[in-house]
């Protein structure tokens, strides 16, 4: 049985591989006119209609979060940022073979005094796993220099979180 109840992955598509590919491809294709739409979904185009439909502003990313088969946020470690090393949210780099993908690590942060602080979503008392409550108090992302190369099979859902300029495209 593969990860998330298919048995044969090579005759189905992959639905979570086809929603990155997407999102590869808007990213991809970014354009400065944004289309107006009444519900965010990963598949939402231009990019930068996810946060707005008329956001003037440059984009290069869509942040997303994937979901393993029990319903737990994927993460991967990020260096570099002090005590903070563990992010759900990524951007999709490449996406190549039969559903292989590199993922940026995004660094997850929040707005104090017009600075960027990066926000620890590791529990204090509990050392492996995300606390989802911090997960609550991102509201910006910054690009980190690790990447991540996954398959995404093994994935049951990706959720689009935000369009945003990581100024990676620059």
């Amino acid at each position: 049985m593969g990860c998330c109840g298919s048995h044969d992955h090579d005759r189905h598509r992959n639905c979570v591989c086809e929603v990155v590919r997407a999102i590869k491809d808007i990213q991809d294709n970014a354009v400065e006119e944004a289309e107006c739409s009444e519900c965010s979904s990963c598949f939402n185009e231009p990019l930068g209609s996810l946060v707005s439909p008329t956001r003037r502003d440059p984009v290069d990313t869509r942040v997303f979060v994937l979901s393993t088969a029990d319903g737990t946020p994927f993460h991967a470690f990020f260096s570099g940022e002090n005590n903070a090393c563990v992010s759900i949210f990524f951007r999709v780099e490449d996406v190549f073979d039969n559903c292989c993908a590199t993922l940026r690590v995004l660094v997850p942060g929040r707005r104090e005094g017009g600075n960027f602080v990066p926000v620890n979503l590791v529990s204090s008392g509990d050392k492996c796993c995300v606390d989802l409550t911090k997960v609550c108090q991102v509201e910006r992302f910054r690009a980190s220099n690790d990447c991540i190369t996954v398959d995404l099979k093994c994935f049951c859902a990706v959720q689009c979180i935000a369009d945003v300029d990581l100024g990676i495209c620059s």
